[in-house]
């Protein structure tokens, strides 16, 4: 009978400990579950360098208070305030802002660095998202092959003139900044473009290479005269002697026009926005922190930005960009004419098409008050 209390006794104690580590482990799951999953696209391109330098540096920014601390490398992070864990970070990779903004309307993106066209295109076709800062400006470049005879404008317009069939430009992205500042230049330039194979009587054909991947090679198989692209990708164009930059787009007509022109930014679903200020204001902190050790630290983010997405050391370090997450007067003006640009091609359909950036446009793109509450 005494041995049976014992084990009556023993069985109570043990039921309670299972239950108590069960409402514990509950507990803990609750808890987990309160702190949100973030999927956070990039793109291979020195472009976005400071969100790869923040995962790459992660506990060494823990000083700066912000930080992502590694999980899985690359792949997963934990998104780190004053010691407290704000969110888990899925780093997701897209080839492209299109894919950015598809991504997005499909609800499988919450926060994006992208070009600004593809958000601006995006949000025409009603894709709920906001530009939240810049990131850097500039950066794209023309690139032709190295014994061709083309060094700036003027030679390449003469190239188009005496060509006896339309000249083949390619470019990575329906949506990108190149593509459309290019496109933009032809326009104003008087030179048809068309994406059209089959128009003969354009005098730029501009092909669609899906991927910068693809830049290269298309250059070198002769499928395309040359290639429009962001940085790292002419440079290591250059440094591999696949080909030369032609011309900066920033010197493309009207002259001074393309200067700091804006190129990619920071955005993000407006679900996730309204649900998790909190996270999106510690990655705007974390943007403008790493953007301004890369640009202190050209050598070493460029030595981070070639073995994160595998180019040559020295194209990376050779890049010229700048990285600021402040929406200036000056990158405002940019925006605007990139809208003016896409209006006059007839790119939009939506709730873009005939407008300005006035002020009823600037609400419907971004969204400033986290970069402005820093």
């Amino acid at each position: 009978m005494k041995r049976f209390t014992v084990l009556i006794g023993l069985l109570f104690l043990l039921t309670f400990t299972l239950v108590g580590c069960g409402q514990n482990q509950q507990g803990n799951t609750q808890n987990e579950e309160e702190i949100p999953e973030v999927n956070l696209g990039y793109i291979f391109t020195n472009h976005q360098t400071p969100l790869l330098v923040a995962a790459a540096n992660g506990e060494a920014f823990k000083d700066m208070g912000t930080y992502l601390k590694e999980v899985v490398p690359r792949e997963k992070y934990e998104l780190m305030s004053d010691g407290k864990k704000l969110a888990d970070i899925n780093l997701v990779v897209t080839k492209s802002g299109s894919e950015t903004t598809t991504l997005f309307a499909q609800g499988n993106l919450d926060v994006a660095l992208g070009s600004v066209t593809a958000f601006i295109q995006g949000v025409d076709q009603n894709v709920p998202i906001k530009v939240l800062c810049p990131i850097q400006t500039e950066g794209m470049g023309l690139v032709v092959p190295k014994d061709s005879k083309i060094n700036d404008w003027n030679s390449f317009a003469a190239y188009v003139e005496e060509a006896e069939q339309p000249v083949k430009i390619g470019y990575h992205s329906p949506t990108s900044g190149p593509k459309i500042v290019f496109e933009g230049a032809l326009h104003k330039a008087g030179i048809s473009a068309t994406q059209d194979p089959n128009d003969m009587n354009a005098e730029i054909l501009l092909v669609d290479l899906k991927d910068t991947a693809n830049l290269n090679s298309a250059l070198t198989s002769k499928q395309v005269d040359g290639w429009v692209g962001p940085a790292p990708f002419p440079e290591v164009a250059v440094t591999q002697g696949l080909g030369k930059v032609a011309l900066e787009l920033r010197d493309l007509p009207p002259v001074g026009e393309w200067y700091d022109f804006p190129c990619c930014v920071v955005g993000a679903h407006q679900d996730f926005i309204d649900q998790n200020p909190q996270v999106t204001e510690a990655i705007m902190e974390i943007m403008t922190n790493a953007s301004e050790w890369c640009n202190q630290n050209k050598d070493k983010a460029g030595a981070i930005t070639a073995e994160w997405i595998g180019i040559p050391v020295e194209a990376a370090k050779a890049s010229t960009l700048v990285y600021n997450t402040d929406p200036s007067e000056e990158w405002m003006s940019g925006v605007g004419v990139y809208i003016d640009i896409l209006n006059d091609m007839d790119k939009f359909e939506g709730q873009l098409k005939d407008k300005t950036l006035n002020d009823d446009v600037k609400k419907l793109l971004f969204d400033f008050s986290f970069i402005e509450e820093r």
